[in-house]
């Protein structure tokens, strides 16, 4: 095997990342205790890319340029109906009465916690790769699933264009959108090179250096400040104070950036104070948005939705209202109607979107949310991944390192204008220790909501609404 031992170098200046949503997520690997110390292999290549001496940490990667798409539609359906299946799982999970969310305002990206655990399970081997690919929903080989996420984003990226104006003397729009991959590696700590040449290829993910062991603090604040430069400062703190450790050999970051415009803007003149019903009982005054169009619209026994484009037609945001648990209006309960959905069900609601006129009130919102999902992960079957009998040797060749947290942090801005989110997710890891009549749709009460690519039907972005009232 060939290995890629970290040096220190300079790294060049990081662009800044845009989007309508913003995510990062974040995987801690480390050792366990017992373990032989950091070494470099004899045939190790340093991979240092001259910089422009900013004093930023040195940028690694593996000497392979990102692979052309080449994936099969049909994979990248399967990748996404997996995807799919697993964001739900989440929202079960987070906004169960004893989630970490329940009853709360909720933004993630389970885009972004695909992606940073993707690259965490091409190294994975044996019952740690079984586990993760049966928790993730990952039913591609591992080749094709990389080069299915490979095609995927980048194909999202292509999404972040200026887009024409629609009439003459309009101005033109942009929608921003970005996600980029980043790793953080101990200086010194040998990676394989097949590792890094996947990261590379299949995920366009470079690899820069920090010191975890002489200075975990400094470390946590250069990733974080990362993290806040590529989100517009929407994720700052992804890393909470003491998340990082002398044991802290690596960690795998995903951020995501999206700012959007509606399609067609609410009029701000039309926006009206309304009452929103609290799942508790009670109510609270929210801004209402109004607008009658032409939009998505699909109706089941137990969920209302609607579809409302942004500009350039290839993404949107959908609402999905629970059916009021009586015909007086009273509110359901939003986490009982989520336990009741499915990845299957919820792809069958998006794909019976047909186009309606609708008269639309929603409530304008804002919502952050600060997860650490190790827990969540292992009620879903991760438990192998966090142990020390976890086998991450893909990644260096020996079976040292595990999962130690993952942390998700998300942001989302609705108004008027348009939608404004951000996310990041980082994986810590560590050393073994009608067309006739308008459709009315109110949305006064708890609700979720989801943005997402239309054509490969990608969720990005996934939360719920229990008070628009609060931030």
């Amino acid at each position: 095997m060939r290995n890629v031992v970290v040096r220190r170098g300079q790294a060049p200046s990081l662009p800044v990342l845009l989007s309508a949503a913003c995510i990062a997520t974040l995987l801690l690997v480390a050792t366990g205790c017992g373990t032989a110390p950091d070494t470099t292999a004899p045939n190790a290549t340093d991979t240092t890319t001259p910089g422009s001496g900013t004093g930023e940490p040195p940028l690694l990667s593996a000497d392979v340029p990102r692979s052309t798409p080449e994936a099969k539609p049909v994979e990248i359906q399967e990748l996404v109906s997996g995807n799919t299946a697993f964001a739900v799982d989440l929202l079960r999970s987070l906004a169960a009465p004893s989630g970490a969310a329940a009853e709360e305002n909720l933004v993630i990206s389970p885009y972004s916690i695909s992606v940073a655990l993707a690259m965490t399970y091409a190294g994975a081997r044996d019952d740690t790769a079984t586990e993760m690919a049966e928790t993730l929903h990952f039913t591609l080989p591992a080749d094709r699933l990389h080069a299915a996420f490979n095609s995927l984003g980048q194909t999202i990226a292509t999404r972040s264009r200026e887009i024409p104006p629609a009439n003459d003397g309009d101005e033109p729009a942009t929608v921003e959108l970005s996600v980029v991959n980043q790793l953080w590696a101990q200086q010194g700590f040998t990676f394989l090179t097949e590792y890094l040449e996947t990261l590379a290829a299949q995920y366009g993910a470079g690899l820069r250096t920090v010191d975890f062991i002489a200075d975990a603090e400094a470390a946590r604040q250069t990733i974080n400040d990362w993290v806040a430069q590529v989100t517009k400062d929407r994720i700052k703190d992804l890393l909470p104070e003491g998340s990082l450790g002398d044991l802290t050999r690596l960690v795998l970051t995903n951020a995501v950036y999206l700012k959007a415009p509606w399609a067609v803007p609410f009029e701000k003149s039309m926006t009206q104070d309304g009452d929103f019903h609290l799942a508790g009982g009670g109510t609270v005054t929210a801004a209402f948005m109004q607008q009658s169009e032409t939009l998505g619209y699909a109706q089941t026994t137990d969920w209302t939705a609607v579809q409302l484009p942004y500009k350039g037609g290839e993404l949107a945001m959908v609402v999905l209202l629970p059916a009021a648990a009586n015909a007086s209006g009273a509110v359901a309960d939003l986490s009982s109607a989520v336990a009741d959905l499915d990845g299957a069900a919820l792809q069958g609601l998006l794909s019976a979107l047909q186009d309606e006129n609708v008269t639309l009130s929603l409530p304008k919102f804002t919502a952050t949310s600060a997860l650490s999902l190790g827990d969540v992960l292992q009620s879903l079957g991760m438990d192998l991944s966090f142990s020390d009998d976890a086998d991450f040797s893909g990644m260096t060749g020996s079976r040292d390192l595990t999962i130690d947290s993952v942390f998700h942090n998300g942001f989302v801005a609705v108004d008027e204008d348009g939608t404004e989110a951000a996310a990041a997710t980082a994986v810590v890891m560590r050393l073994k220790a009608a067309p006739a009549e308008p459709k009315t749709v109110v949305v006064d009460r708890p609700f979720i909501w989801l943005l997402r690519d239309i054509e490969t039907g990608t969720i990005l972005f996934l939360g719920q609404v229990t008070d628009p009232t609060q931030e």
